[in-house]
């Protein structure tokens, strides 16, 4: 392609011949004049374009790409291009990298000198918007000729295919407060703990407001100083999610904002952290998913271990929900007969009150062995209705109507669930932590 400076040159031309014709210059002597200029240019041009290819060719300059493992939807993502020029010749070049359509990024294309015998780090930033599979394609290269007349577009490098996972940078960051003892931030409480757990964790010096019935008598005796018995919340337990993958969780009021989420990446996203916490306590996590194509469906029997965490991940990470009708007493019947053991499980779905004929049984169902958390995820959009300031007649009518609509659904899911304090309809971004939240209570109270 010619360059801006090419084409200014060449109008530049045309517009003096033009004048000069204007002006009363003969054409028998500005036409062989106009003729050998524009000959002489693109006797240049070819030369300048010839000679730069072949120094191009003999340079070797190469495109060294460094990528994560993975990326995480809605995470923003530091990914570098390293350019080395072994040659003996500086380059000008615009970089540019194929990402897959599915990611916004900044700092892209990027324009830049390269120095003979140097290596140059490009940095650009990419935000994956959808899960599953994304596909990198080749890095773009826009070179400029040696007298700069042309710039030669070159495609270098291989595409690969990368996965996007759930947002791991929320268990990252609960690992990290945790550790600092600071969840609060993220909405997860710290629960006073009424009662102790029956797991024998470990020994330890008695301190004041200990319980003097947990002195352990030889210990003392042995070290010659009292010595009490630690207890931690019974562990070996099993958490299994019911994920549905149906119609209802196709609800999405994400805007063009970069790193926000759908209703399902909500879902999936507090599915990994609560997994995560069950993990770490020593808990069993299982995960079945229902409403979806058959050959769609995933199923991750429960287990143990931090592994259980990367199985979870590299089976979920693509799911995305279906226009299938979501059998509820399907599912439940399927968990009941693969799942003998009593369990904590967390129905993940988008209660609507036409559900309640084939929610109530589905949950009588697995309340016959284990203990059911229903967790449905609530329109955002309620909310903003029911909260915005009322200037007139009409924004009255919207709020209350907010307001009737509001109550109707708290209503029906309290009906749905029989009243049961421990399920919840929250809004998506509050699910994650509410959901730990919850998983602690249950801990705390020993239900399971």
């Amino acid at each position: 392609m010619p360059t801006r400076a090419s084409i200014a040159v060449l109008v530049a031309l045309c517009l003096a011949f033009a004048i000069a014709l204007a002006l009363g210059a003969p054409l028998a002597v500005v036409a062989p004049v106009g003729g050998a200029v524009l000959g002489a240019l693109l006797v240049l041009a070819v030369v300048d374009l010839w000679r730069s290819s072949r120094l191009w060719a003999s340079g070797g300059l190469r495109v060294e790409r460094r990528l994560p493992a993975a990326f995480a939807i809605g995470a923003p993502t530091e990914l570098k291009l390293d350019l080395v020029n072994p040659g003996p010749m500086a380059w000008r070049l615009q970089v540019f990298d194929e990402l897959d359509p599915l990611f916004d990024f900044e700092g892209l294309p990027h324009a830049l000198t390269l120095a003979a015998q140097t290596r140059v780090s490009v940095q650009f930033r990419a935000t994956a918007r959808q899960r599953g599979v994304a596909t990198l394609g080749i890095t773009q290269l826009l070179w400029r000729t040696r007298a700069g007349l042309f710039e030669v577009r070159e495609r270098m490098g291989e595409p690969r295919d990368l996965r996007v996972y759930p947002n791991f940078a929320a268990l990252a960051r609960y690992a990290w407060l945790s550790g600092d003892r600071r969840l609060a931030q993220i909405g997860i409480k710290n629960f006073i703990q009424r009662g102790q757990g029956t797991d024998f964790r470990q020994l330890a010096e008695y301190r004041r407001g200990d319980p003097l019935r947990h002195l352990d008598a030889k210990a003392s005796l042995r070290q010659r100083k009292p010595v009490v018995r630690e207890y931690q919340d019974e562990r070996d337990q099993c958490v299994m999610f019911l994920l549905d993958c149906g119609r209802r969780m196709r609800a999405d009021e994400r805007s063009a904002d970069v790193g926000e989420t759908s209703h399902f990446d909500d879902a999936l996203d507090a599915l990994m952290l609560l997994a995560y916490v069950a993990l770490s306590e020593g808990d069993e996590v299982g995960a079945m998913t229902f409403g979806c194509e058959e050959g769609a469906r995933r199923d991750c029997a429960p287990r143990k271990g931090m592994g259980a965490l990367n199985v979870l991940m590299n089976k979920m990470h693509d799911l995305q929900p279906g226009g299938h009708h979501s059998d509820y007493l399907a599912a439940a019947e399927a968990l009941s007969h693969r799942l003998r053991r009593r369990s904590l499980v967390i129905v993940l779905t988008n209660f609507r009150d036409e559900d309640s004929p084939e929610l109530q049984p589905a949950l009588r169902l697995l309340r016959r062995r284990h203990l059911v958390l229903l967790a449905s995820l609530r329109e955002t959009a309620l909310g903003r209705m029911a909260a915005q300031p009322i200037a007139g007649p009409e924004d009255a009518v919207t709020v209350a109507s907010a307001h009737l609509l509001t109550q109707a659904r708290h209503d029906a899911f309290a009906r749905v669930v029989d009243h049961d304090k421990l399920s919840i309809d929250v809004e998506p971004r509050a699910l994650a932590a509410t959901l730990v939240n919850r998983y602690h209570q249950v801990k705390r109270a020993g239900l399971l």
